[in-house]
């Protein structure tokens, strides 16, 4: 039997609350940042309830440890749905033609040039000649972004400034000993920093626009009669998801949120420009990988 049809006996004739008909058992599902299978099901399984509740859809949740395991595993047909970030969406298409489904908004979700509160440094110009740190190498929020904010400032990538990778706690310390001039994060993680040093505030010397969103993607083989179901539940109920969602501390950044079913790959060509920012001009590869 076609794992994706049960045998001719199911109707999508109505996809509303818990009669919604299912034309797929299962929806194998990977959280490209959520790393193995306990993590997983700690942080989403409220949601998987929920989900599976509303759609009539079962979900069967994939561990991946990370967003190159994550494609891999959609490229061997494991998985179906990838909740993922922006940068990592626009490799899934150029790669295995991986379709928008449904965006996950975060509130206030845009990138930062930071400085220390007490720097003499004013503006980008002043940044000429230093070093900048970057959060996880690829990361839409962390490094793309912060470093088309600088291009968009005038400051040429790995050019006029130097930039470099340290994980956040050890860029603050940097920071604060002078080694480095400024640090590009989103406001989650300046938040994060302020509660970590409170002796030691941030400024932000650039701010950026609001950022494409996390995205759920179907893999091209998903039946598109599946995809609309989960399409249509995310739209549907979106406020009851949400509330699952958020019922675990580690998803605090969705706190506010909301979906988006209107979604096409347009939306994602500014992330490609973000990409040739930092001199990546094919989307097949994971910058840095």
């Amino acid at each position: 039997m076609n794992r994706f049809l049960k045998a001719g006996i199911l109707s999508l004739a109505t996809l509303a609350g818990a009669s919604l008909a299912s034309a797929q058992d299962v929806i194998r599902f990977a959280v490209t940042d959520i790393d193995g299978a306990e993590a997983v099901q700690r942080e989403m399984g409220p949601f998987k309830d929920a989900f599976e509740k509303i759609s009539g859809l079962k979900v069967e949740f994939f561990p991946v440890s990370g967003r190159t395991v994550a494609v891999e595993a959609m490229a061997a047909e494991q998985v179906d749905f990838v909740l993922t970030g922006p940068a990592e969406y626009v490799v899934f298409n150029a790669r295995l033609d991986a379709q928008p489904v449904v965006t996950w908004n975060r509130p206030d979700y845009y990138s930062n040039i930071a400085v220390l509160d007490s720097s003499a440094f004013q503006t980008a110009e002043d940044l000429k000649g230093q070093m900048i740190s970057f959060g996880e190498i690829g990361s839409t929020s962390q490094h793309l972004s912060p470093a088309t904010i600088l291009a968009e400032a005038g400051l040429e990538y790995a050019s006029d400034y130097e930039p470099v990778f340290l994980k956040r706690n050890i860029a603050m310390e940097a920071l604060i000993k002078g080694e480095i001039a400024a640090i590009g994060l989103n406001l989650t993680h300046i938040n994060q920093i302020t509660e970590a040093f409170p002796d030691h505030k941030l400024r932000v010397l650039l701010k950026g626009p609001e950022l494409p969103n996390d995205i759920l993607l179907a893999s091209s083989k998903v039946p598109a009669e599946v995809v609309d179901i989960v399409r249509r539940t995310f739209a549907d109920h979106g406020e009851e998801l949400i509330a699952a969602i958020t019922s675990t501390e580690e998803n605090e950044k969705y706190i506010g949120g909301s979906f988006t079913a209107e979604v096409t790959d347009a939306d994602y060509d500014n992330v490609r420009k973000m990409f040739e920012n930092v001199g990546v001009t094919e989307f097949t590869q994971f910058v840095g990988e």
